[in-house]
């Protein structure tokens, strides 16, 4: 009997299950929540992450998606390249082993254009095509060096001239890849990414909430909250000398991991920071209903990243924090548009913080802030899981 599923071989994630955000979360949600059962996906998964789950085998099956571990030698940077290209490799012998018709490959991120282009004419004689995920602009990343940011750009280019179709999930990469690479006229759709809009089942009597607020000193909607990648494109350290010039009584909380990170050592000796308690790192949360009861018992929210498509945590943080104070470039616009507080670099951050000193309903009336209804029309995993199912299918 004729196959007609609509074959999605999925590459560049860690794999599922989900262990670690971003692109994990996104494959988990889209398997997860699958509503076209016409579509077959199918996930690479580092064989590490599988065996977060206690999965050992090659092949498995989670959430009705077919997934293949690849096992790949610890490398340094060059890791994550090597992975996607041998992830590549084999979804493609898949593909052909399978017979599959008009196989879509997707892959996420830009970082295998260098090698890209024999792997086209291996997809296009299949009969398939290919699929990617921009997702930031990984060569403006500061934590890399001159001559790997350079490597980031020539690869983007790479993956911008053999993609088939651009999925970008921010209207601000969209505009950024048609301007930057016009000469290839490529084909681009925006698909945003998605949030979980469901509040925290846990309350102020929890044993996990009594335990966490008391182990780090830290009282209910007495402080500001930042959750993301310990990376200075970040701006944690403008956030940290900012709020250590403020008069505010409040806490700054910071949830990220800073163990063996040399960017913590910087930090340390760049702001002293250890000599204001106000300051308080307080490592990872990865009880998720935890941090859901972080986020909305937080004063307000403060967003310093400045590269990259729509951020999850800052969607988690419109969804469930009631004042967000965001960096103001074009990728948080398009997230917070109304809804929130913007703040730029150069300018006097801490006054801002001083002067919010007032009761969050008063505040948000003051700043004429509107009730972010925008997130759970257009950015909950039904929607985009709806829209990702719709433009598979009418590829085929």
């Amino acid at each position: 009997m004729k196959d007609e599923k609509q074959h999605v071989y999925i590459i560049g994630s860690k794999g599922i299950p989900a262990h670690y955000g971003g692109f994990e979360t996104f494959v988990e949600q889209l398997t997860k929540n699958q509503v076209d059962k016409r579509i077959q996906y199918h996930v690479a998964c580092m064989r590490e992450n599988s065996e977060k789950s206690d999965i050992h085998q090659k092949h498995f099956e989670h959430n009705h998606a077919k997934c293949f571990t690849i096992d790949v030698p610890k490398m340094g940077p060059a890791r994550a390249i090597y992975y996607d290209i041998m992830a590549l490799n084999y979804a493609i012998q898949l593909a052909k082993i399978n017979q599959d018709e008009q196989p879509i490959f997707y892959v996420l991120a830009c970082r295998i254009g260098p090698f890209i282009g024999r792997m086209k004419k291996r997809i296009t004689a299949l009969g398939g095509r290919l699929f990617v995920n921009p997702d930031g602009h990984e060569w403006r990343r500061a934590k890399w060096s001159y001559p790997v940011r350079r490597y980031w750009k020539y690869s983007e280019r790479l993956m911008v001239k053999h993609a088939d179709l651009l999925i970008c999930d921010s209207q601000t990469i969209e505009k950024s890849i048609h301007e930057t690479y016009a000469s290839y006229k490529p084909q681009t759709t925006y698909l945003a990414y998605g949030t979980d809009l469901e509040k925290s089942t846990l309350n102020d009597t929890h044993s996990e909430v009594c335990d966490w607020y008391q182990e780090k000193d830290i009282s209910l909607r007495e402080y500001y909250l930042v959750v993301g990648r310990f990376v200075p494109e970040n701006n944690y350290e403008t956030m940290i000398r900012e709020f250590m010039k403020s008069e505010t009584t409040k806490d700054l909380v910071l949830i990220t991991n800073v163990e063996q990170n040399k960017f913590y050592d910087h930090l340390r000796r760049a702001t002293n920071f250890e000599t204001d308690p106000r300051i308080k790192f307080v490592g990872t949360v990865y009880n998720q209903e935890l941090l859901k009861y972080i986020r909305e018992n937080a004063f307000a929210y403060l967003h310093g990243h400045e590269v990259g498509g729509t951020n999850p945590s800052l969607l988690e943080a419109m969804g469930l924090t009631k004042l967000n104070l965001l960096l103001d470039v074009g990728f948080n616009r398009e997230v917070g548009r109304g809804s929130a507080v913007y703040w730029k670099k150069e300018s006097a951050l801490h006054k801002t913080i001083t002067d919010l000193d007032s009761p969050i309903e008063e505040i948000l009336t003051l700043k004429g802030l509107k009730h972010p209804d925008h997130i759970s029309s257009e950015f909950s995993w039904e929607r985009i899981i709806s829209s990702y199912e719709a433009l598979l299918m009418n590829n085929r």
